[in-house]
């Protein structure tokens, strides 16, 4: 029988979104706020936890071009933090925040040091 190993606490990391995927077929009033419940929706998967807070940038980001032109990908920062506040049912929450790059192109899952 072996040992499972436990996940760190607290660790970042940088994803790509590909938010065209998401947002295909969306009528157009809807497309930025299902871009917003995507991105959450990704890093519960990726981060498992189920409470998640998008950063203001972030957000603008998204919005910046409109309700219904979103960008087609998104360069995140998912980092798994601890909660403050004592009464909160989950220990750990998930931040995530814009990482501004030139280009997508190559770009791979990276551990980032907090």
């Amino acid at each position: 029988m072996s040992e499972r190993k436990t996940k760190p606490d607290l660790v970042s990391r940088d994803y790509t979104i590909h938010l065209a995927k998401y947002t295909h077929k969306i009528t157009f009033k809807k497309r930025a706020p299902r871009a917003i419940k995507e991105i959450k929706k990704f890093a519960q998967k990726a981060m498992g936890t189920k409470d998640v807070r998008i950063d203001s940038k972030l957000n603008k980001f998204v919005w910046s071009r409109g309700v219904k032109n979103v960008p087609n990908r998104v360069r995140v920062r998912l980092s798994r933090k601890r909660n403050e506040d004592e009464d909160a049912e989950e220990k750990l929450y998930t931040l995530a925040q814009l990482v501004e790059v030139t280009t997508f192109k190559g770009l791979q899952t990276e551990v980032v040091d907090a």
